[in-house]
């Protein structure tokens, strides 16, 4: 009796904690206000970092995670990512549905382990295990946890409790956990309240909280999350990393320790290639030009491959070894191009960027970590004309960058510390100019001529890689002409100091203009419009960020049929705001029509009560790039 009792017991007890869980679980129980804009809500997420020694690193998960629709699915997919350093001890998880009732399990063993796949790297030993659920009724819920051991305690992932746009969170906690004597750094970025420090038997602990975090809705233009997400970053002050002791308090001892153990003892090359460069360099008596002739000799001789492998993952290949295998990832290019350097006498900077194209990300001036950066790049400090290359492309320009890494700061690392530097920021520009002629039938011929400069330099390299027939067809989907047929394409890139690529075309259009009782109609902007109107935003919550300013300017010549003039006047369209310009003018020569438009976008961060007049101003360029002209018969 007295044993039935006890199971009786153990029932109850397992029904009302089920029942309790399921309760939590039950998406009814979400606070509407934390509803608006959101895919997804984190019910609940902890984050835990327990530093057992230098060499021994616990990072442990836990979180649950209720996907609202389609758009939240992504926060339901679960990637753990491991190598040699990083050993997964445990992963498991459990499904609910919209009522909190648990729907399934899952553990280790159905989760997929496959290498990284970044499309690029030849060796990579990092390895993801990944774990979708098959899930189509919403709403659902996901809770899974899992624990890492991490050999090391250089790096630290941030903790970002909102991680992304479209997704709010009830509760979210991030603890730090070590012995008094491990010292940190750290920083609070939107975080809505500090950090709890507490010592107890030997063990101080960090904590950081948020609870009901609204979702933050995705906004054109928006500025990086940094700008208005919840983030605290961690800074150890001594570390081991593949068991190479060090320390660091800012950029300067980081740079420091990165040349001194990840980078001055991979610059050996034999003398036979040392001797190379300085016959390669002999009739050469401009630094800077003899940089360039290196510069494209390791262009010539190399290729790009990714290799993410063992301490690999921040330290470059030997010089020596990329000198005879031909190839190697941005790090062992970089260390490759700076040997070649030394060999006749030119200093070069190693250097740490965050290489990105939709925003311009800075390293944290105030605030070093070996985590931020994502590429490599190189600097020569030449007096009064610093220059930096990329050296991962065989076809990119001594001396350019272009919008991946332009207008930003990097470390670079030097013997003697890192030293913070800011890459060169480009006025992008497109010049066209064309000469047409319009026959009384409606037909359009002419020759277009147009020069890309600045981050625009690039803008045709995935046509020119193609072959010819296949240029011919990508330039043609390019351009927006009615019956287009170009008949001849060419394209020239000057590699100069000032890079150009200019592409010409002959070009026909049958019935380009429409015809009509004695008239001819037809659109003066056949070519630059604007495709793409920014969309509306109600409640605006963040900054108006323009990444890349660019200025176009177009002139187009029409040649009209003899007995035919302008029905429609001249006219000049200005629209000018603080972020912009655009200016469109129309006149008569003779038995030409000169069009000229200019379109100029100025880069940078602007109130958010802006935003309306960028949608303005789009929607107006856009009305008046349609503006269509009559010509009408003489009398």
């Amino acid at each position: 009796m007295r044993n039935i009792f006890f199971t009786l017991c153990i029932i109850f007890t397992n029904l009302v904690t089920t029942n309790a869980q399921q309760k939590q679980y039950d998406v009814s129980q979400i606070s509407k206000d934390i509803l608006p804009y959101a895919s997804a809500v984190v019910r609940e997420k902890e984050v835990s970092i327990d530093i057992k020694d230098l060499n021994n690193t616990l990072y442990h998960i836990k979180e649950v995670v209720t996907i609202l629709n389609k758009n939240g699915d992504v926060f339901a997919n679960i990637s753990v990512y491991h190598d040699n350093t990083h050993s997964i001890k445990y992963i498991k998880g459990a499904t609910y549905n919209s009522f909190g009732i648990q729907t399934g399990k899952f553990s280790e063993s159905d989760f997929e382990d496959i290498n990284t796949t970044d499309g690029f790297s030849l060796f990579e030993d990092v390895k993801v295990k990944h774990y979708t659920p098959h899930i189509v009724d919403y709403p659902y819920t996901i809770e899974y946890e899992y624990e890492l051991r991490i050999k090391g305690t250089l790096e630290f992932p941030d903790w970002r409790p909102n991680n992304g746009t479209g997704i709010a969170v009830e509760k979210s906690s991030f603890t730090f956990t070590c012995k008094p004597d491990f010292k940190i750094r750290y920083k609070e970025i939107n975080t809505p309240s500090g950090v709890t420090v507490q010592t107890d038997k030997g063990e101080k602990t960090y904590t950081w909280q948020v609870s009901n975090l609204r979702a933050i809705k995705f906004e054109p233009f928006s500025p990086n999350d940094l700008n208005y997400l919840s983030i605290v970053k961690i800074a150890p002050q001594k570390f081991i990393y593949y068991d190479i002791p060090g320390s660091f308090n800012n950029w300067d001892e980081l740079g420091k320790w990165e040349y001194d153990n990840l980078i001055a003892n991979r610059q050996e090359l034999s003398e036979e290639t040392r001797n190379r460069m300085i016959e390669l360099t002999k009739d050469i008596t401009d630094p800077k030009l003899k940089a360039k002739k290196i510069f494209e000799y390791m262009q010539a001789k190399t290729h790009y491959v990714s290799v993410q492998v063992g301490i690999g993952g921040h330290q470059p290949f030997l010089a020596s070894d990329v000198d005879k295998l031909n190839y190697g990832d941005c790090k062992a290019l970089v260390n490759y191009t700076q040997s070649l350097l030394k060999s006749v006498g030119i200093e070069s900077y190693y250097c740490v960027v965050e290489a990105n194209s939709v925003h311009k990300i800075s390293l944290d001036n105030d605030f070093a970590t070996l985590n931020q950066g994502n590429h490599i790049i190189l600097c020569l400090p030449f007096k009064n004309d610093t220059t930096w290359c990329d050296c991962t492309s065989q076809t990119i320009p001594f001396g350019y960058l272009g919008s991946f890494t332009d207008d930003r700061t990097v470390l670079a690392c030097t013997p003697q510390g890192g030293k913070l530097l800011h890459t060169p920021k480009y006025t992008t520009t497109l010049n066209r100019k064309a000469n047409f002629t319009i026959s009384e039938s409606g037909d359009l011929s002419g020759d277009v001529n147009t020069v890309y400069t600045g981050t625009d330099y690039f803008v045709r390299e995935a046509v020119i890689a193609e072959s010819p027939v296949e240029r011919l067809k990508m330039t043609q989907n390019i351009y927006p002409i009615n019956n287009l047929s170009i008949e001849k394409l060419d394209f020239k890139q000057d590699k100069g100091l000032q890079p150009a690529t200019t592409e010409t075309m002959k070009i026909k259009a049958p019935e380009f203009a429409s015809t009509d009782n004695g008239k001819i109609n037809f659109s003066l902007n056949p070519i630059s419009r604007i495709a793409n109107v920014p969309r509306q935003v109600f409640n605006r919550t963040t900054n108006v960020y323009i990444n890349e300013g660019f200025t176009n300017e177009d002139e187009y010549t029409y040649t009209i049929p003899a007995g035919y003039h302008l029905d429609n006047k001249t006219f000049r369209r200005t629209v000018e705001k603080p972020f912009g310009k655009y200016i469109a003018t129309l006149r008569v020569e003779g038995n030409q029509l000169i069009y000229n438009r200019k379109l100029e976008l100025i880069n940078g961060i602007y109130p958010k009560e802006i935003y309306q007049d960028l949608v303005d101003f789009y929607q107006s360029a856009a009305d008046e790039d349609s503006h269509n002209v009559i010509l009408a018969k003489n009398n």
